[in-house]
């Protein structure tokens, strides 16, 4: 019984603190995601039969963009995240998607991804986004994607394949900033994002 009495105390301060006790940080009022500006119309079909096809690999990403938060450099050297600003998901991810509708829309090329593409990925993209957040220093919205293209060249008159070439390109967008809010930030990446997936569907289609 005295145990039982000895408990109670401990027990009634643990269910007072309930309250105050909370694991994990609190999610923001709205997440961010990106669009693309140029999408397939709803019943549209593309057929590898009568178009080429690309394949696009998701960007590889350096380790301040391999979170959900949207980085702000004050430097070349300091990096910090923007308050409430959170992405749905990886942004090397949606960026990917948005390429891929913009290349698809602007070349009629058949998008894949890497694990539709083992018997012909066709053309091949890949790349790293270097950057993809805000400067600090100008107040805009920055987004870097130095990318690799391998070009399927058609057969020549003899049926034979030349031989592949590989090219390199860097891309670069810069929106400003009215104010560097969540909802301002997620708005100016994705238009970065979109004219940067213009200028790389351009390239490709070329």
């Amino acid at each position: 019984m005295m145990r039982k009495l000895l408990l109670a105390p401990v027990l009634l301060a643990a269910l007072s603190l309930g309250g105050c006790i909370k694991f994990g940080a609190e999610p923001p009022p709205s997440l961010l995601k990106l669009e693309a500006d140029a999408t397939m119309p709803t019943g549209q079909t593309v057929s590898s039969a009568t178009a080429r096809s690309v394949t696009i690999a998701v960007p590889s990403v350096p380790q301040e963009l391999a979170v959900t938060r949207v980085p702000v450099r004050s430097s070349d050297t300091a990096v910090a995240y923007l308050k409430d600003a959170q992405w749905v998901e990886a942004p090397n991810r949606m960026f990917a998607r948005v390429l891929g509708d913009t290349i698809s829309v602007r070349t009629g090329r058949v998008v894949l991804d890497m694990r539709q593409s083992l018997s012909n990925p066709g053309a091949r993209l890949g790349g790293e986004l270097r950057q993809f957040g805000i400067d600090a220093d100008s107040n805009a919205a920055v987004v870097v994607y130095e990318a690799t293209l391998v070009r399927d060249r058609p057969a020549g008159a003899d049926g034979v394949r030349p031989t592949m070439t590989f090219e390199k390109r860097r891309f670069e967008a810069r929106v400003p900033l009215a104010q560097l809010t969540p909802a301002e930030a997620g708005a100016a990446l994705n238009q970065a994002a979109n004219r940067v997936a213009g200028e790389v569907a351009d390239w490709v289609g070329r």
